[in-house]
């Protein structure tokens, strides 16, 4: 029997879609080990089967590129994930939809509205399906009621500007990723006489690290000046109050210690105090990079975390789609519907039903929008919170009270500036309180506002004086950037996309161009950054990037043809290729260079306790294979300690507060990472050698 070929980006969509729009409970089919799913909507038969994200990759054409790994390289062709070693559990998915695409006869794309939803879907039809069109559901969550709407008010073709925009995307990023890398890569191979090691570069990855060794730069070079604050210290209403300084920072000393001199046995007078009420608007609504940089201020999640994270609750249909620009809540997702249902939830209940006693419901509005997809809100289909994860429900959590907030009342704040002369030199002390909390009550646990409530004061009132402080101060270098700062700069500078900016920043921890939380660019990451920099700086450029985005814009728009700009793309990474190949051995040998001092920096975890002159480095025997921590004076000092066997290792550069010993943390696939020092014998792993020695009996034990 024939039917209507429904084709979701994910196993867990396509049971809601099925689930949503079905005349009555479908029916489950389980084959190669993934459910599909049999129904009928007004009596005619449908299946919905599920993808798994992308089925094809772009790869280098075997065909076209004979001489294998060389550049550049422009012939490309999709091929299957399943053919590649590290995705071939794609492949149950593939022959699934490959099956039942050959007693369809008609197709539904229900992928998510993106470019990437659109160019996987479209690949799944032309190469699974042979087909290269078909009707589109489209939707921002996977709630029944948008489902069933979608279904109803389909479009008859899938959305080709998205599409030619996205594989003009693919294919850009593709040249970029294939010909940079293996650039790097050859440069390196040709001046290591034994080792090897891939270096990769992107078209949005390059310039981000150069932008992020810009900054690590900047901090080297910083130079502290010295500068000096005063306080004073007076008791009002029996509460002690600090004032400061008018000056914030007085740069010579000998000024400082002149205006301490003054102030000496002498009473403050108030001078003068300036009272100030102001409104503070509720935060707009989140968009992707708003919710990958608040759940990294508030919870340390990496922007990737956030996004897996809030992919799953946008699966279970909790949360509108995750990838989005918008910061606009339009009216079209019923306000009411989503306040009724958190009404619902113990601990939304209070906010929910006094937003809902409101005359109208008008949500606050950001400024950037999204032509698919509204912000990221909680929808009207609640959780059993118990049910979730606890990083579901933390992230959860924020968004609903994000989105609650934005419908909530401004917050009334007011400042009090209390100016004290002492002797002639003025000292301000600072009150600052909260009036009416409005949409504050509700976002309270991610905020941190100041309060600082000072008492009523009279102009001439006399002040004792408890004491005066002189600091003494440097000014601070620049902040590193974090991975919730990072995500907003990219956006700000218009590199990369919503959904592709967290996957750049971990391909850059993964190449270990990167380190740390607060991010540090690595040796490795400097050497590749700086042969570009002085060789190929177009590999770097931010304006090149900036300008294909552009490009990829007026696709989308219809401004510009697909194949133009890839032909433009092609022309300029030739010439990019051309002076890289002129450079290749200077490129080499910057990068060898780096490669070297990376790897010994890597291996580097800290001074010896022993010979005081030697370095602690992990070294691996030729024997065994085996790593453990050995000294560089070897065979002068042969202090050594054992290391644990499996995991990558990253130094501290911290000692241990019982033995002294440099610290070390272990990352383990799939386990929490743990940290340890390098003595077996030391106080803090007591516990541990307890647990060892008591298994040792155990096993001891049974043999016997």
């Amino acid at each position: 029997m024939s039917y209507t070929l429904i084709i979701a980006e994910k196993p867990d969509a396509a049971r809601r879609i099925a689930e949503a729009i079905a005349d009555k409970k479908p029916r489950v089919i389980t084959k190669n080990n993934v459910p599909y799913y049999e129904f009928t909507v007004n009596g005619k038969k449908h299946i919905c089967v599920p993808a798994v994200g992308h089925l094809f990759v772009l790869n280098p054409s075997k065909k076209h590129n004979p001489k294998g790994w060389n550049y550049p390289v422009f012939d490309l062709e999709w091929i299957p994930t399943y053919t590649k070693k590290e995705t071939n559990w794609t492949e149950k998915y593939f022959k699934n939809i490959e099956e039942l695409a050959k007693n369809a006869t008609e197709f539904i794309d229900a992928a998510d509205v993106d470019t990437e939803g659109e160019v996987l879907l479209y690949n799944i039809l032309r190469f699974i399906c042979g087909v290269k069109d078909a009707k589109r559901m489209k939707f921002s969550t996977l709630t029944k009621d948008e489902l069933v709407e979608s279904y109803k008010n389909m479009e008859n073709h899938i959305m080709f500007p998205m599409l030619e925009s996205g594989l003009t995307r693919h294919a850009l990023d593709a040249f970029w990723g294939f010909n940079t890398t293996r650039a790097l890569t050859l440069a390196l191979k040709s001046q290591a006489e034994r080792g090897f090691a891939i270096l990769s570069s992107g078209r949005v990855q390059s310039p981000t690290l150069a932008m992020l060794l810009e900054m690590e730069l900047e901090i080297r070079k910083f130079k502290p000046t010295p500068f000096w604050q005063l306080e004073l210290h007076f008791k009002a209403n029996g509460k002690e109050i600090v004032a400061t300084y008018e000056e914030d920072k007085i740069w010579k000393k000998e000024e400082a210690e002149k205006i301490l001199t003054d102030c000496k046995d002498n009473d403050a007078t108030v001078k003068d105090i300036k009272k100030r009420r102001y409104k503070q608007s509720p935060p707009v609504p989140f968009n992707t990079t708003d919710l990958q940089s608040e759940a990294y201020s508030q919870f340390k999640f990496s922007p990737k975390q956030t996004l897996s994270i809030a992919e799953s609750l946008y699966q279970a249909g909790f949360v509108s789609y995750p990838r989005s620009s918008s910061q606009k809540l339009p009216p079209s997702v019923n306000y009411e519907k989503i306040l009724k249902s958190l009404a619902t939830l113990p601990q939304y209940k209070k906010f929910a039903e006094e937003l809902l006693a409101k005359e109208k419901l008008v949500p606050v509005q950001g400024k950037k929008d999204d032509p698919a997809h509204p912000c990221v809100y909680c929808t009207w289909e609640v959780p059993d919170i118990t049910k979730l994860t606890p990083q579901q429900k933390k992230i959860y959590d924020l968004i609903v009270r994000r989105t609650l907030s934005a419908f909530s009342d401004e917050a009334l704040r007011e400042s009090m500036n209390v100016v004290l002369d002492v002797n002639g030199n003025k000292f301000i002390a600072q009150g600052k309180r909260t009036i009416e909390e409005g949409w504050t009550k509700i976002y309270a646990p991610y905020l941190a506002f100041e309060e600082q409530i000072l008492p009523e004061f009279k102009i001439g009132q006399i002040l004792k004086i408890l004491k005066l402080d002189l600091l003494s101060k440097q000014t601070e270098p620049p902040s590193r950037y974090s991975q919730g700062s990072i995500v907003k700069e990219l956006e700000a500078r218009n590199l990369g996309t919503k959904a592709t900016r967290a996957e750049i920043l971990q391909t850059l921890y993964d190449r270990r161009y990167i380190s740390g939380k607060s991010i540090k660019v690595t040796k490795l990451g400097e050497a590749v950054t700086k042969a570009l920099k002085e060789y190929s700086p177009r590999i770097l450029s931010e304006e090149l990037t900036r300008h294909f985005e552009r490009d990829m814009e007026q696709v989308f728009n219809g401004k510009k043809k697909r194949e133009e700009v890839i032909e433009e793309a092609k022309k300029t990474l030739t010439d990019v290729l051309d002076e890289f190949k002129e450079n290749e051995s200077k490129i080499g040998k910057k990068l060898l260079e780096g490669l070297i001092e990376a790897r010994r920096e890597e291996r580097r975890l800290g001074n010896c306790p022993n010979c005081k002159t030697g370095e602690l480095r992990i070294i691996f025997s030729k024997k065994t294979g085996k790593r453990f921590c050995g000294c560089s004076n070897y065979p002068n000092c042969k202090t050594g300690f054992p290391l644990p066997l499996v995991g990558n290792i990253t130094p501290l550069n911290k000692s241990c507060e019982e033995c002294g010993l440099p610290m070390i943390q272990v990352w383990r696939k799939g386990k929490r990472p743990f940290r340890m020092c390098l003595l077996p014998s030391c106080i803090t792993k007591s516990d541990w050698n307890k647990n060892k020695s008591s298994t040792i009996k155990k096993t001891s034990s049974k043999s016997e």
